[in-house]
């Protein structure tokens, strides 16, 4: 598709370019054919999408603080890196190495075939990342449970149940979160305790204890 205009009326079309195309099903579409979404208008005039993708985010972090509040987060900060603690001295258990020695929710693990890992991680459901041939990485979230951790053993132990199970090794959780942060890197400050935070999160919390129990 081509056009031309003389210079004094170059910013006067339209110079987002549609096209004819198909979609994955075979049935006729439209599509931007020389540029992304809002590209064509001048700096100062735009709102680009990558900024409203960040802004997204960005709103996205704050409500979650919002909701959950400073003791909410401490919480589920605390319950990761426990998760995560379980999980490194299982792999230890197991005879392999954990050489991360500081970590919050992600630990390597040395493997004998990391391919292979991945491969019985993946019939397992889970995505794992390979650093090399011998370690893969690991990164646990706020979603992930005991039984979750079992089977990241399972999948580290070639697919076959370990001999011991998460829950077994929760008692020991206590003393290696102490050991697995450097005091250096300890936050020993307050944390979000703006208003907001505190006056809406106990706004949610009333709200949803009225959902779940009437």
């Amino acid at each position: 598709m081509y056009g031309g205009c003389i210079c004094r009326h170059s910013y006067t079309p339209p110079r987002s370019p549609t096209g004819v195309t198909r979609d994955a099903q075979g049935r006729s579409a439209l599509r931007m054919a020389m540029q992304t979404r809002e590209q064509h208008i001048r700096r100062d005039k735009a709102t680009s999408n990558i900024c409203t993708a960040q802004a997204l985010l960005a709103n996205i972090a704050a409500m979650y603080a919002v909701y959950h509040g400073p003791e909410g987060l401490k919480r589920i900060a605390t319950r990761v890196n426990g998760l995560t603690a379980i999980l490194a001295d299982g792999a230890q258990k197991l005879g392999l190495t954990v050489p991360t020695g500081h970590f919050f929710d992600t630990i390597t693990v040395g493997v004998n075939n990391a391919d292979a890992v991945l491969k019985t991680a993946l019939e397992h459901g889970m995505n794992l990342r390979k650093l090399d041939d011998g370690h893969v990485g690991i990164s646990l979230d706020e979603t992930t449970t005991l039984d979750d951790v079992d089977v990241l053993l399972a999948v580290l132990n070639g697919g076959k149940a370990a001999g011991f199970t998460a829950a077994s090794l929760a008692a020991s959780v206590c003393v290696l979160v102490c050991l697995c942060w450097c005091v250096c890197v300890l936050r020993g400050g307050v944390i979000v305790r703006h208003s907001v935070f505190l006056v809406v999160t106990v706004v949610v919390c009333k709200s949803v204890h009225m959902q779940v129990f009437t």
